[in-house]
Order: C-alpha cells, then sequence, then structure tokens
C-alpha cells in the first residue's frame, strides 16, 4: 500500500477551484423557476405577463407558453415546445411500462405532483432581475389530497395519474418460502421497519450552464455521468451526440443525485437553443431542499425463521418503496434490496418482493449506498432480534451464519454471485478493535446500578455491490505520451470528490514506471474523452481505475513494438522499464518515452474495458449510551471494519469510509423528510434537516480487511458507500440493546429524542418473555 499526496487539494483548499458558477460567459441568463406550494392539485392558471415587465428580465415562460417557441428567437432545436425529461432505467430490469403513461413534464401543465415541481421559468441578465421576475408570475392551483408514503399511496385512494395505478413497478427476487419452513422453524421473528426519505445534501446543489456556439451547444454541469447527460440532452433537442459537448469542472459533491437530466436541464437546454443565449441555473440551497432527489424511501416487513442452534432456515422481505412523483431511475432502483436480501449469511431460503410506489414527493434517487443500506437494516435489525430471542450473543448467531470463505464464489438464493470474502475476520477485527468483552462487561455493571444510564451494543454485518450491474460494467479511456515526455490519461469518468486526480495518475505512472507529475488526467469532457459511462456505484478504481492500468499496458506494447521495428529486431528482445524501451541484449540501447514519439510519432493507445461485478463488505459496531429521561443518544464509539479489496490509497480510502460512516450517524440519528399536507417541513434549511456536525461525531475508528476482488487486475472492489451501509443498523441495534424493548418497531429512524423516549416506556423484553 502507498500513500499518494492528493494534486486536488492546493487548488481546492486555496479557493482556486472552478465550479460551474464561476464560470463567465458574457451575456449569459439566469433562470429562475417558479414552483408549486402544495404537494399536489390541477393548474389552472399561470400567468407570465407581468414579470415580462419587470426591469432585467428577457423572458418568463409557463408550459403552454413554451408550447411554440419563445418570441425572441428562433427554433433553433428542430423542435417545438418542452420534451419530457428523459428517463434513466436500471441494467438488468425493464421498466418502460412503469413510465408509459407517466412522463415527467418539465414544466408542470395540468397537474403538479410535488410540491416545488415547477410551474413557470423566468430568464433574467442576473440572478436578482430573475427572482423579481419570479415573484411577479400569478398562478392558481387547486389542491388535491396528497399521500406521502409507499404504503398509503398503494391503496390507490388517490392516483397520481387517471387511470394508473400508485403502484409503477413490482419484482421479486428469489423463490417464495414454503409454509412448512415456518412452521418447523424453533424461532420466528417480524418486524416492521421505515426507512425515511434522506436528502444527499451535497455541498455544491445542482448546476448547469448551457452555451450555444455555431450549430453545438455546450453544457458545463457538475455532473456524474456526463456521456449519458450528452446523449439525453441531444435527444431531446433533435440533435446527433456530436452537437453536444458536456463538460463537468469542479464539482462539490454528488453522492449520487447527479447522474440524472432533471427538469431545470431540459428548460435551460431548450431554451438556450432557442434564443441563441447562454443559460444557466444554479440551484440554491432552500430550492435544493424542497425540489432536489431524495434518497432511501421504503417501508418494510420481515420475517426471518431459525432453529434452535441459530441456523438461518428462511428470510422474507416485502419493500413498499417510495419512488417519488414520476417513474425515473428509481422506480428500478428498490430491486437492489431485493437482489442483497441475503446479506453475508448462508440462509437457504431467501424471498423479496418489491412494489415500486407513486407518492407526492420529489423523485427518489440513487443515493450513497442506493438500495444497499436498506437491506443490510432490515436484516441486521431482525438478526439482534432473533439473537434476544435465541438467548445468543449476537457476535454468535453472525458467525453461526456466515458464508464460508471456501465457498466463493457463491451463488445466493436471490442471485447474486458474490465474488470473495472473508466475513468472520471483518467481525473478529471489529470486536477486538472495540474491545466488545470489556463494553459487555460495563453494560452489565449498569444494569445493576439504578443511578447510570443504559448502555447498548449494536452490531451490523454487510455486503454490497460496487461498479455496477452487468451492461455497466466497463469504462472508456486511454493514453497518450507526448513529444516532451508528457503522458495524458483520458477516462470516462467525472470527478466530484473521489480524488481521481491523485489515484488515476499515480496508477498510471506507476504502471508506466514514470514519475506522476508527468502525468495529466483528463476526464469529464465528451469532446476530448468521447466515450464513457461515469462515476456511481463505487466503480472509480475497480473500473476506471483497472481501465487506466489496462491502457498503460497497452501503450508499453505499443512503445515496444515501435522500438522493435526501429532497431530491426524482435519484439522479444525489447524490454521496458522506468517509463523507457531498451534492447534486452545490450541496455546501453534505450530511448524514454519522448524520444520514442520524436522518433516514431504519435503515440497513444484508446480502449474500452471490462471489469465483473464485486462485492465489498464489512463489519460495524456501535455503543451508545440513551437517557431515558430526555431520549438522547450518545454514541460513545463506533467501529467500522470494511474490505474493499486491495486499497489504492489509504488515505482517500479512509476518508470515504470516514464520510459515509457520518452518513450512517445521519440516518440512524438526525436526518428526515417530515411532510405536512403534501409540503415537506424543511422551509428553514438545513436548520430543520438536521446534519451531524462535528460536535455530534463520536469516536470513529476505521479498520480494514483485504480480500482482493477477482473481478479487475487490480484486485480492488468499491469503498465509497461501506458507511452509510454499515452503520445505520449498528447504532439503532445499539439503542435496541440499551433500552431492551421488546418490540423493535418502536424504533424508527430517525431515533429522535421523541422516538427514543417513548420506547423507554415500552415493555421490555424480560417482561414479555
Amino acid at each position: 500500500m502507498e500513500q499518494w499526496t492528493r494534486r486536488e487539494d492546493e487548488r481546492l483548499l486555496t479557493g482556486r477551484g472552478r465550479y460551474v458558477a464561476d464560470i463567465e460567459v458574457p451575456g449569459c441568463l439566469d433562470a429562475v423557476f417558479v414552483r408549486s406550494e402544495v404537494g399536489h392539485g390541477t393548474v389552472r392558471e399561470v400567468d407570465c405577463a407581468a414579470a415580462r415587465n419587470v426591469p432585467g428580465v428577457v423572458g418568463a415562460w409557463s408550459a403552454a407558453d413554451l408550447s411554440e417557441p419563445p418570441s425572441r428567437g428562433p427554433a433553433a432545436s428542430g423542435r417545438t415546445g418542452l420534451p419530457p425529461v428523459p428517463h434513466a432505467l436500471l441494467a438488468r430490469l425493464s421498466t418502460e411500462e412503469a413510465v408509459a403513461g407517466r412522463e415527467w413534464p418539465a414544466l408542470a401543465r395540468d397537474r403538479v405532483r410535488y410540491a416545488g415541481e415547477a410551474v413557470a421559468v423566468v430568464l433574467g441578465e442576473d440572478r436578482y432581475r430573475a427572482e423579481d421576475g419570479a415573484a411577479e408570475v400569478s398562478f392558481r392551483i387547486d389542491p388535491l389530497p396528497a399521500v406521502v408514503t409507499p404504503s398509503a399511496a398503494a391503496a390507490d385512494a388517490v392516483r397520481l395519474f387517471d387511470g394508473l395505478s400508485n403502484i409503477a413497478f413490482q419484482g421479486e427476487a428469489g423463490q417464495p418460502i414454503e409454509e412448512s419452513v415456518w412452521q418447523g422453524a424453533a424461532v420466528v421473528v417480524e418486524g416492521r421497519y421505515r426507512q425515511q426519505l434522506l436528502m444527499p445534501t451535497p455541498m455544491e446543489c445542482r448546476t448547469i450552464l448551457a452555451v450555444p456556439e455555431g450549430d453545438r451547444l455546450t453544457v458545463w454541469s457538475g455532473h456524474q455521468m456526463p456521456h449519458r447527460l450528452r446523449r439525453e440532452l441531444a435527444s431531446l433537442l433533435g440533435w446527433s451526440v456530436d452537437r453536444v459537448r458536456v463538460v463537468v469542472p469542479d464539482t462539490g459533491g454528488a453522492f449520487g443525485s447527479k447522474s440524472a437530466a432533471f427538469p431545470e436541464f431540459v428548460v435551460v437546454a431548450c431554451l438556450a437553443v432557442q434564443l441563441g443565449r447562454a443559460v444557466r441555473w444554479i440551484e440554491d440551497r432552500l430550492e435544493s431542499m424542497l425540489v432536489a432527489t431524495r434518497g432511501r424511501g421504503q417501508d418494510q416487513r420481515v420475517r426471518l425463521a431459525a432453529d434452535a442452534d441459530g441456523r438461518l432456515l428462511g428470510y422474507e422481505l416485502s419493500i413498499d418503496a417510495d419512488v417519488g412523483a414520476y417513474p425515473h431511475l428509481g422506480v428500478g432502483l428498490p430491486m437492489q434490496t431485493a437482489w442483497m436480501a441475503t446479506g453475508p449469511y448462508a440462509t437457504p431460503r431467501v424471498h423479496a418482493t418489491v412494489r415500486s410506489v407513486l407518492t407526492n414527493t420529489m423523485v427518489t434517487y440513487p443515493y450513497r449506498g442506493a438500495g444497499r443500506p436498506e437491506a443490510t437494516i432490515a436484516l441486521e435489525r431482525a438478526m439482534d432480534v432473533m439473537a434476544r430471542r435465541l438467548g445468543m450473543d449476537p457476535a454468535e448467531l453472525r458467525r453461526r451464519n456466515f458464508i464460508p470463505p471456501d465457498s466463493f464464489p457463491y451463488r445466493t438464493p436471490t442471485g447474486r454471485c458474490y465474488d470473495s470474502g472473508n466475513y468472520a475476520a471483518a467481525l473478529d477485527l471489529a470486536l477486538e478493535t472495540l474491545d466488545y468483552g470489556t463494553w459487555r462487561a460495563e453494560q452489565a455493571r449498569r444494569r445493576t446500578d439504578p443511578d447510570a444510564l443504559p448502555l447498548g451494543i449494536g452490531l451490523s454485518c454487510y455486503v454490497e455491490r460496487s461498479g455496477g450491474e452487468p451492461g455497466g460494467l466497463h469504462e472508456f479511456g486511454g493514453i497518450e505520451a507526448g513529444s516532451d515526455g508528457a503522458v495524458t490519461a483520458r477516462c470516462g469518468a467525472a470527478p466530484s470528490g473521489q480524488g481521481h486526480e491523485t489515484v488515476f495518475s499515480a496508477l498510471v505512472a506507476k504502471t508506466l514506471g514514470v514519475d506522476q507529475g508527468r502525468v495529466r488526467l483528463v476526464e469529464g469532457d465528451t469532446d476530448r474523452q468521447p466515450e464513457g459511462l461515469g462515476s456511481f456505484a463505487s466503480r472509480s478504481a475497480q473500473v476506471a481505475g483497472a481501465m487506466l492500468q489496462h491502457a498503460s499496458r497497452l501503450l508499453i506494447d505499443e512503445a515496444r513494438e515501435r522500438a522493435a521495428r526501429l532497431w530491426a529486431v524482435s519484439v522479444d528482445e525489447v524490454g521496458w522499464s522506468e517509463g523507457a524501451v531498451h534492447a534486452a541484449k545490450d541496455s546501453s540501447v534505450a530511448m524514454g518515452l519522448a524520444e520514442l514519439v520524436q522518433a516514431t510519432g504519435p503515440l497513444r493507445v484508446d480502449d474500452r474495458f471490462e471489469a465483473g461485478m464485486a462485492f465489498p463488505f464489512g463489519a460495524h459496531v456501535a455503543v451508545a449510551e440513551v437517557d431515558p429521561e430526555l431520549g438522547t443518544v450518545r454514541l460513545l464509539r463506533v467501529v467500522a471494519v470494511d474490505d474493499c479489496g486491495v486499497v489504492l490509497n489509504p488515505t482517500l480510502v479512509r476518508g470515504q469510509a470516514l464520510g459515509s460512516a457520518v452518513q450512517g450517524i445521519g440516518q440512524a440519528l438526525y436526518e428526515g423528510i417530515p411532510y405536512d399536507d403534501g409540503v415537506p417541513r424543511v422551509a428553514s434549511g438545513l436548520l430543520d434537516y438536521l446534519l451531524p456536525t462535528f460536535t455530534e461525531v463520536p469516536p470513529i475508528e476505521i479498520r480494514g480487511t483485504c480480500t482482493p476482488g477477482p473481478g479487475t487486475p487490480l484486485g480492488a472492489k468499491g469503498a465509497g458507500e461501506s458507511g452509510c451501509i454499515g452503520t445505520p443498523a449498528a447504532i439503532v441495534n445499539a439503542v435496541a440493546d440499551a433500552l431492551r424493548i421488546a418490540d423493535p418497531d418502536l424504533l424508527q429512524m430517525p431515533l429522535t429524542p421523541d422516538v427514543v423516549w417513548r420506547a423507554a416506556r415500552a415493555p421490555k423484553w424480560e417482561e414479555v418473555r
């Protein structure tokens, strides 16, 4: 393992980063959207006339106004009006039927289906004038009943689309479990768990700047998948993809929330083309809290059976998933939960069913972990309840059921093929790091001391999937050597804070044997790297990194062949070391890359590299102290042991693990979107939606085991989502352990003081045995 200095840090920490909001284009117009104040309603009127008379306002449009091209410029797109938002589909699933008849309009025309849905747009010479104009737009929406949870919406008493059910998609993984399994089990535990809606909350909100340039459109956006955005924008404009360029500058985080085309993007791109002027939209924080994508949002029912020795017999998971007001990528996303329902256990029978339900909320989309935290929380909470019912230590119950290391590759009952793993090693290291026995002794002491606050210890073991699904496990890129000795590495990924500049350039430098300072990374530009998939699903090192290593080796092969021709010898007689070719029989005959290029011409290789799926895993443990009178939870310690295969940069991996663990703490204790009649109560911003700050973060110890992934030559697996997956269940289990509550359903995230206070007054498990 090597430590590489982060190349991005000096630029970003000294304020020299260049984000979309920093890009200046002469004559650029700012877009401001007028948004619905109700969660569900019929649009009766939208009048933009007064807004157009505001000084500095260039134009204002409703959906009806844009049924024809704007009057201030020609319809250069070849289309009139606004097309619907392009929908992204999850690989392996056919969800076209879910979208048919439920298209997402760029501006609402007849009905609004979530609070904040845009009904008009105003363009101004600057943001201030556009805001003034937006304030003058008058509109009337007749409210309709709103449904904001999937269980309520699934009844179809309130339908979001006339004549169509709110259940947009149904799927399953595994096979139904015979009733005899449940009847023959020594213990069966059941539970109902709510995975609340969360906000990804990156530091930089969503952005787009569309700049017409002749017959082309250049789009700047903090985006995770620039090549997909290029295809989607070209399609909605009716253009060929070569007429659209997408550039991703510095991006202030994403966590999954910046991998789509959104209604605002459609409006900005179409107006920029039709007006022939640059248009930008910079989402502010309050706007983001109202209409940015949501994560999680599942109502779950679980049933887990075991024999008297604690061997698992069957596990059943039923999911009603909140996918928001319109089917998009989120409609198939809950299948990730179903496919990963097995977790790290050799459970012989597992069956998961999914219903993706439309609700009057903003669209649900991938958020760090994307379906795997939901699977882990449901299973790991059930495992702790099972351990209590059996009178068994929760660590021992898990050890007894782990998939053995010699069973890999392991096909799960839900269809996943786990690549490699040693789950017991991760749990053992977590317990050793925590000093598990000492904390259990302290817990026992406190239970005999009436003045001591209750103490709980919670465990959570997980397996996740990284890299993407079959059909999306490849990446494009290439390596070019210049006559000046510089090396350019091109990659189809896009950075949003993962440290690509550091890791990718160092990886190329190490493979070629050159100094890292000679390597320059190019990514996030569809002109300079014409093909690519992007950054999502913790695929940077596993897929994109392996692609760059592969391309570097192809460059070495090409350099050896050129040298062989130049020296009139066979390729076998040409070696490579330290960035130079040399004759195997005469070490004095050597030529560096720069000299080779000068002698033989430009040297560049491009290729597509296919990786395999990977399944990182780990074990997290939390120690929590609970005040039953105040309902407060104080985390005393969190230990996170993760296995992401071969680690390329320990510092970056540690940062990813720590950051995601803090987000996991947020889900467990603080974060959630409350609704009042279909409207999210987040009007005061981050004072209403609580994120853990430095004050709330406990001591977190990050450790790791290493089980190389066989899916790429690097042996790396995804490392970016572990904390969001493993930490929440550990925390909730710790609080349940401290309170000894008999009914696990009483503890639903976030564990606010009200939730904990009420649970503390419920019957204890020893009272109902």
